[in-house]
């Protein structure tokens, strides 16, 4: 099964009970190098009914497993679906005889390598590009003129920042993104990560065929990518966190919430602010 074929049609009536959780992760579960209240609670509630969807594109999978350990939270590699190995995932797949000029951690050019992709300094067919720590004016003069000279630009995601530390906020791919297209004049051939569907679809999958449209929500904190990558998908959204139109400020609040039986909740629609009631069924 490719990552663009859907196991998951739209349900032709949806009821809305969430047995399955997908989850964001930066700003969800954990803002940098700690984890959120609440997190761990949530996870141990949901364990193997929930997975992590996130537009890293530092880590892998068994990199962020290991980070989240760190911080108390258990979560097994195979339930979480990053943008940076969706997109080597997706290259092997769309593009798989291209050269590649990757600008990424080395974690994720490791990878890349271990999976197949044929990584170049020079003469790309692609330009990819991820959160790259060393990303300079020296690498965007070379991606930029990779790109004047016909390579095509595929980004990992488009955020600009995600909530760092005590209220701050870390760069993001997106911003790196808007330098490369504004040096090059390029627009990117594709973007991977949210709100694009190809990790709703991973994830969906990896929940297995009892997760559908219908019992399953999205648990995120960015509108932009989370909310409406749910609704462009199919799903509905609860949003988490200090913002005016979020469901609920903490986990803590949200996990009452889910575990109230035959509750009613508000869920976020950010463009036409329709309150929807979801009964909950949680076993």
């Amino acid at each position: 099964m490719t990552l663009t074929e859907d196991p998951h049609p739209p349900d032709p009536q949806p009821e809305y009970s969430p047995q399955h959780l997908i989850l964001d992760l930066d700003g969800t579960l954990i803002r940098e190098d700690e984890a959120l209240p609440g997190a761990a609670e949530l996870l141990a509630r949901y364990r193997d009914r929930c997975v992590i969807v996130s537009n890293n594109s530092t880590h892998t999978a068994q990199g962020v497993a290991l980070r989240l350990a760190r911080v108390g939270l258990t979560v097994d590699q195979a339930q979480i679906v990053l943008a940076g190995e969706v997109t080597i995932a997706y290259l092997r797949r769309s593009h798989g005889d291209a050269r590649i000029l990757l600008a990424a951690s080395e974690s994720l050019r490791r990878h890349a390598v271990a999976q197949g992709c044929r990584l170049v300094r020079a003469d790309a067919d692609l330009v990819v590009l991820a959160l790259d720590p060393h990303f300079n004016s020296e690498r965007l003069a070379l991606m930029a003129n990779e790109l004047r000279c016909g390579a095509r630009l595929i980004a990992t995601n488009d955020d600009d920042n995600h909530p760092g530390p005590s209220g701050t906020l870390v760069p993001e791919t997106g911003a790196l993104l808007a330098a490369l297209v504004a040096a090059s004049g390029v627009a990117p051939l594709a973007v991977i990560g949210k709100p694009n569907p190809l990790l709703f679809q991973e994830g969906m999958r990896r929940l297995g065929s009892s997760a559908t449209r219908a019992n399953t929500i999205m648990i995120g904190d960015n509108p932009a990518t989370d909310l409406q990558g749910a609704k462009a998908f199919g799903l509905r959204a609860l949003l988490v966190g200090p913002r005016p139109e979020a469901d609920a400020a903490t986990l803590h609040e949200l996990l009452a919430r889910l575990e109230r039986p035959a509750d009613q909740y508000r869920l976020s629609d950010s463009t036409s602010k329709v309150c929807c009631n979801v009964f909950t069924d949680v076993s």
